[in-house]
C-alpha cells in the first residue's frame, strides 16, 4: 500500500512537470512584447518561480485528495480538467496568438479551479488550502488576459 500512496505523488508531480514543460514550449516572443499591456503586468522573470511553486503545491494537493477518494472521483476529474485548461492556455495565447480564445480558456480554468478547490476542501482542508495561491494567481492572470484582450 505504501508504494501505491507514494506512487500517486510521483504521478501528480510528473503530470505537473508535463504541463509545465508543454506550456514552456510556447514562450512570449516579439509578438507579445509588441502588445499593449497594463502597467500592472508582472515582470517576465516572476512567472517561472511562481509557476514552479504553484505546480508543486497543486501536485501535493491532488496527491492528498487522491489518497482519500481515489483517482476515479469527481474532485480528481475536476482537477484533471483544470490542469488540461492550464496546459492549453500557453499554446492558445502564445502559440496561436489568440488572446480572446485564451481568455475563454482561462475563464474556464478559473471556474474549474474554483470547483476543484471547493471539492478538495471538502475532502482535505490542507489540499484546499494548497490551492488558494493558485486560485489567487489564476484570478490575477484572468484579469491580465482580459486587460490585454481589451487593449489589443
Amino acid at each position: 500500500m505504501k508504494k501505491r500512496v507514494w506512487g500517486w505523488l510521483v504521478f501528480w508531480l510528473a503530470a505537473s512537470v508535463f504541463v509545465a514543460f508543454f506550456g514552456s514550449m510556447f514562450r512570449p516572443g516579439e509578438w507579445y512584447a509588441d502588445l499593449n499591456k497594463p502597467g500592472w503586468t508582472p515582470p517576465s522573470w516572476l512567472f517561472g518561480p511562481v509557476w514552479s511553486f504553484l505546480y508543486l503545491t497543486m501536485a501535493i494537493a491532488a496527491w492528498l485528495v487522491t489518497r482519500k477518494v481515489g483517482f476515479y472521483s469527481l474532485p480528481v476529474l475536476l482537477y484533471s480538467l483544470q490542469l488540461l485548461c492550464n496546459g492549453l492556455w500557453s499554446w492558445i495565447f502564445f502559440g496561436q496568438q489568440e488572446i480572446g480564445w485564451a481568455l475563454v480558456d482561462i475563464g474556464t480554468l478559473l471556474v474549474l479551479l474554483l470547483l476543484t478547490t471547493f471539492y478538495f476542501w471538502r475532502v482535505s482542508k490542507p489540499a484546499g488550502l494548497l490551492l488558494v495561491p493558485y486560485v489567487v494567481w489564476v484570478s490575477f492572470a484572468t484579469g491580465l488576459n482580459f486587460a490585454i484582450w481589451r487593449m489589443n
